[in-house]
């Protein structure tokens, strides 16, 4: 462990998405909509979808391994497991648990951590606090949603939105200027009706009525949801810049939460961040709630878009209503300390 810890980076990334994708011409074919109303008003033309065997964890532990991998860490070497998810496999043990198990991680802490679409950017900034605490070294942060299991497939108006997926980071100790140079979180609980799923909790449990009512697929009010990620977007990018003290024009490459299109340009418009800086990846997997940011962030870096050095903004919003946003300063091989 290190007790005294000046950076904390990204050692490395993996991504899992399903075989099967979902087109706009076929859930024509289910609901009231068309490809062109789909494309124009979110950007998404396809998503991935599991199959009925396949849950979060299953999703997480590939994310996970294809993270370890290029990491070079073992899953005994790590400390910490922290997965962010709205559909964990059940709501006891914790998912993290199960892909602790999976993986062989014996010596790891486990936990989910609930923030809804920013819940993989909460969780980076979890294992940031950790590590600089001395309590952990390495840390796997894991954002896997099977969204598709809560989507009610009659209610056209969310299920064109989202779409199954996991990516994880691993996460350690760097030497400066490299590795996390500001995090920002927040949330407004008075918003929480605004996106949730009613029933299957303490609160209203499973029942004839809950089944009857449709209570245990997600609910959302999309004009509350779009004119509060379109605020907490630019307030948290602006925030999070402050704090680590440099200016929206220094950002290389923007990372935002895979939600809406207009949302996306919107917020980058705002920030003065034109669009070749921005990564997009809307349209081939829909939402993808907490795996969104660290899919987007994954194929960024596979494709070349995140470099060695690179400041990477990282913006998120999700049920809670919850904010979230870090910036990175991309690091190299050699700034790891082990």
């Amino acid at each position: 462990m290190h007790s005294e810890v000046v950076g904390v980076g990204i050692w490395g990334m993996g991504k899992a998405v399903p075989d099967r994708v979902l087109t706009n011409e076929e859930l024509e074919k289910v609901v009231d909509t068309s490809d062109e109303w789909i494309r124009t008003r979110t950007g998404i033309s396809e998503r991935r979808i599991v199959d009925e065997d396949t849950a979060t964890s299953h999703l997480a532990t590939r994310a996970a391994r294809g993270a370890l991998q290029q990491a070079q860490v073992r899953p005994c070497d790590l400390d910490m497991i922290i997965v962010a998810t709205v559909t964990s496999d059940m709501l006891f043990p914790a998912t993290a648990c199960l892909l602790q198990d999976r993986l062989g991680a014996d010596d790891a802490a486990a936990f989910d951590l609930g923030a809804g679409c920013s819940g993989f950017v909460y969780g980076l900034a979890a294992a940031e606090g950790f590590i600089k605490s001395g309590s952990a070294s390495r840390v796997l942060v894991v954002g896997s949603e099977v969204l598709s299991k809560i989507t009610d497939w009659e209610d056209r108006s969310t299920c064109v939105l989202f779409g199954d997926g996991a990516a994880a980071a691993v996460v350690g100790p760097c030497r400066p200027p490299a590795g996390i140079l500001a995090t920002y979180l927040g949330a407004d609980g008075s918003g929480g009706g605004v996106l949730n799923m009613p029933a299957g909790g303490s609160l209203r449990p499973a029942s004839e009525e809950t089944l009857q009512k449709r209570l245990h697929y997600i609910h959302m009010k999309g004009r509350e949801v779009f004119k509060f990620a379109v605020r907490a977007m630019g307030d948290s990018a602006v925030e999070v810049a402050r704090r680590a003290g440099i200016q929206l024009q220094d950002v290389d490459c923007y990372i935002p939460h895979q939600a809406n299109i207009r949302i996306i340009e919107s917020s980058a418009n705002r920030l003065g961040i034109p669009m070749e800086k921005v990564y997009v990846n809307i349209d081939r997997y829909g939402n993808t709630s907490s795996a969104s940011v660290p899919i987007a962030l994954t194929e960024a870096q596979r494709e070349g878009m995140v470099r060695p050095g690179d400041n990477v903004l990282m913006v998120a919003f999700g049920a809670g209503l919850t904010w979230a946003a870090a910036i990175v300063r991309w690091m190299k091989e050699s700034d790891r300390i082990e």
